[in-house]
């Protein structure tokens, strides 16, 4: 469709709608932006079981499915949590305090780390054991991780500005977070365009931001390709942010016209805009050796699948390959208590386009390919190639891939995982590190130097990265260093409370047993936490 053919007019009126309001948000006064948050929460509370049920319905089942309890945590859980992330912050800068709190910010071996979870009382007792720091870029100070913090509040407002949110089409609540972002983080009246594959949400999302689209401060709507092109080059936005795939940047940013790889390749961008984006990519989950005991086996492997086949493996931040050393007498064990894991989950389809068809890619290059559960979960116990496509592609399905590395001792498998995840997988966003605690202890040098070590936007020890994600307080995004013409995971960090910058990374840490641990079951738990009945609750 090209866009003459569009309804450019509607997609006009709406952009100049916000840019004639964009001053009006812009001064805003602090009380305001908390009273709009305070009013926003009780309607995602209201609405939220029907947010949870479209979701479930469109997916192929009922609210009523354990599945369902997906939608509530990635849906209207995730949008609560992040909008009182926001709420808790700039209360705290209303009352006169600095945004984080100036104990949390500490210098370790060098590095400015900034604790920033648990936040709050809730955060404590719903994710009990659950700790994140913010690791800061190099050369930054602690004074400049305080002053800095929260600079639309403090004297460094943004100016007045239109953003375009162009929506992903998997977990429910990422377009409603973007649109939280860049209205409270940097200051900006928001166009939302939904993704077709969950454009259902629309009508969900302006009941939840009905203030903010009543004074003319966002705006959502539909469309596919073209439209989001058209928006994208158009003169009334000022900044873009995306979440999808690399293809997607490169289409905004190149075009696909013939000439699109010679643009890049002299860096001749059609679109010259700020652009943040998060690109997902092939996403490592690291399992060091220990002394683990049955209960351990039993628990991970179902932590491990969740990490998988949450959302059937449609997410971005998806565990796709298992880096597992080679010598270690754990790792059948850990491989055959996945296979039970994968048989047990109750029946589900892949929903997402184009999954049946990626599916086929890696069925096709590992025909002997273990299949559980109804079929469609896919096992590759060993990986040798790295020109593989589970280790080149994000196959954004369920899909897992497992690839055995030799080290003699912790410390050298650790060095191994680490090259391999570095080096030869694509992306930057996510990765999780499994670790036994005496494993920690008696290797510590060689664990905190694996945690350094891993270019990734957030790293989860004991912990799938993806629950950095729903936190709020923990900025999402890719490790620093892509540029427009390499864009790998994509720029900026999103879902940013505490509105830091200069930002590498997110460590986010859990409890390797979670407690209270009873008999296994065949279905994931949510460790220290209320226990749902979902087959994948996010660990």
């Amino acid at each position: 469709m090209t866009s003459s053919a569009l309804d450019t007019a509607s997609l006009d009126r709406a952009v100049m709608e916000l840019r004639n309001s964009a001053g009006s948000w812009s001064a805003t006064p602090l009380t305001g932006r908390i009273a709009l948050l305070e009013q926003l929460l009780p309607r995602v509370a209201s609405g939220a079981a029907e947010l949870a049920a479209v979701g479930a319905h469109a997916k192929g089942y009922g609210p009523d499915s354990p599945w369902a309890a997906e939608d509530w945590s990635g849906g209207p859980w995730a949008l609560a949590q992040n909008a009182a992330a926001y709420l808790h912050v700039l209360r705290r800068i209303a009352s006169g305090e600095e945004p984080v709190d100036p104990g949390g910010v500490r210098e370790e071996h060098g590095r400015i780390k900034v604790g920033i979870f648990p936040a709050t009382g809730w955060d404590r007792l719903l994710l009990n054991g659950f700790t994140a720091q913010v690791w800061m870029r190099p050369g930054t100070t602690a004074e400049q991780v305080r002053d800095r913090s929260a600079g639309e509040y403090r004297g460094r407002p943004g100016r007045p500005a239109v953003a375009l949110v162009l929506g992903a089409g998997n977990v429910a609540a990422i377009t409603a977070l973007d649109v939280l972002h860049k209205l409270y983080a940097e200051g900006q009246v928001v166009i939302a365009k939904l993704n077709p594959v969950n454009a259902y949400l629309r009508p969900h999302f302006e009941r939840v931001f009905a203030d903010f689209v009543a004074r003319g401060w966002v705006r959502f709507v539909d469309g596919g390709a073209a439209e989001g092109g058209y928006l994208a080059r158009h003169e009334g936005i000022d900044a873009i942010h995306v979440t999808g795939s690399d293809r997607t940047h490169d289409a905004i940013v190149w075009g696909t016209e013939k000439d699109a790889e010679q643009r890049r390749r002299d860096d001749r961008p059609l679109v010259t805009k700020p652009f943040s984006s998060e690109l997902g990519g092939v996403s490592p989950c690291i399992v060091a050796p220990g002394p683990w005991r049955d209960a351990d086996f039993r628990f991970q492997a179902e932590h491990i699948v969740t990490s998988k086949m949450n959302n059937s493996g449609h997410n971005c931040i998806a565990s796709q390959i298992l880096v597992v050393p080679r010598d270690w007498n754990g790792t059948e064990r850990l491989l055959d208590e996945i296979r039970r894991v994968l048989r047990e989950l109750p029946p589900r389809t892949d929903y997402y386009p184009g999954t049946d068809r990626r599916l086929a890619a890696v069925l096709a290059a590992h025909p002997q390919a273990e299949t559980h559960g109804d079929g469609s979960r896919l096992l590759v116990p060993d990986i040798t190639d790295h020109d593989d496509v589970l280790i080149t592609e994000e196959v954004f399905g369920s899909a897992l891939g497992v690839v055995r590395l030799s080290g003699a001792t912790t410390a050298e498998f650790l060095r191994h995982a680490v090259d391999f995840a570095n080096n030869t997988l694509p992306g930057t966003l996510g990765a999780t590190l499994i670790v036994h605690p005496r494993t920690e202890k008696t290797d510590r040098p060689a664990v905190e130097t694996a945690i350094a070590g891993l270019r990734y936007g957030t790293l989860g020890i004991n912990c799938w990265s993806g629950v950095g994600f729903l936190l709020g307080f923990t900025p999402w995004g890719a490790f620093p260093g892509h540029t427009r013409q390499d864009i790998g995971s994509g720029t900026g960090f999103v879902h940013n409370a505490f509105m830091l910058e200069n930002i590498e990374k997110t460590v986010l840490r859990a409890p390797f047993t979670p407690a209270p641990r009873g008999r296994s079951r065949a279905i994931p738990r949510c460790p220290r936490a209320r226990r749902t009945s979902s087959p994948t609750a996010l660990h």
